[in-house]
Formats: C-alpha cells, structure tokens, sequence
C-alpha cells in the first residue's frame, strides 16, 4: 500500500540521514523524497512517499516521533491531503512528430519550456497520477531525458501543522 508521509523537523544538520535511516533499518525503500523549509526557516518539510504494510509503517511513524529533531509526523490517507509533482521531460520533436507533442502538452496544460531543432523540453506539474499518464503518451514519441520532483503533499482544510 502507498503512504505520503509529512515530516516536519527542526532545520539541523544530519536530521535527514536519522529520518532515512529508519527506513532502510526496516528495509523500507523510500519511492521520493523531497525536503525543503517551510514558512518557518527553522522548520523543514520532509514528503516520503513509501510503500509498505500498515503495521510496520506505524511503528515507523511511532519511532520517527521519538527523534529529537522530528517536530510532527503525518501519515496521509487517501483523500485527505493535495500531493503534486513536477517533472522536466525532454522529448524528441522531429517534423512528424512536433504537432503530437504540442497536443498532448496542450491536454495535460503543461508548459514547452526549451525548444531545440530536435526536442521539445516539457514541464508538468500535477497529481503523479497525471505525471505517469503524461508520460505514457509521450514515451512512443522518444522520451530522451526525465527528471521528477517527487510528490509534495498538505493536508486538506483550513487546519495548518501547527493545529
């Protein structure tokens, strides 16, 4: 089962190495991981997407609370929170293939960002679910380079993390 995670901590030195080290302790691979400070420059989000079994992913949960520099964790259910990602994808834009690209790019309201004579770079942001379909449209066209973000997620509602 897939699980969005949210951690905040105390912008320190070395907190990130203890956050993922009780994920490869526990043989949990980390799908994405994105880290950034938040409105409190003191304070750094952490957005762990995993996949895993409930029971072991409580128990991380309980053991990343007990850190000293973990301020809250959140495990994300379905449906209560917003995640989005960003991908950068570079595509191949020959002559016959130039006018598909620029429709796919209008459906998924992506934006052309680089234009060469043979490629088109692409940026997407949205739901990953709409990152993976944009891709899988794009892949027979000749996708030359990709780089994604990883999910970013909030709670939804007025609540913030101090609540």
């Amino acid at each position: 089962m897939k699980h969005t995670i949210s951690v905040l901590v105390e912008n320190e030195f070395g907190v990130l190495s203890r956050v993922v080290g009780l994920f490869s302790g526990r043989g949990f691979n980390i799908d994405s991981l994105s880290v950034a400070p938040t409105n409190e420059e003191t304070i750094s989000r952490m957005t762990i997407v995993t996949r895993g079994d409930e029971q072991i992913l409580e128990q991380i949960c309980k053991q990343l609370n007990k850190l000293i520099d973990v301020i809250k964790v959140i495990d994300f259910n379905e449906g209560n929170a917003i995640e989005r990602e960003m991908a950068l994808i570079k595509v191949n834009a020959e002559d016959d293939s130039r006018a598909e690209v620029l429709r796919i790019v209008d459906i998924f309201r992506a934006k052309i960002i680089d234009v060469t004579p043979k490629s088109y770079t692409i940026e997407a942001t949205g739901a990953p679910l709409k990152i993976d379909a944009i891709l899988e449209l794009l892949r027979p066209l000749g996708l030359k380079e990709l780089v994604r973000t990883g999910a970013v997620a909030i709670g939804r509602g007025a609540k913030g993390w101090k609540s």
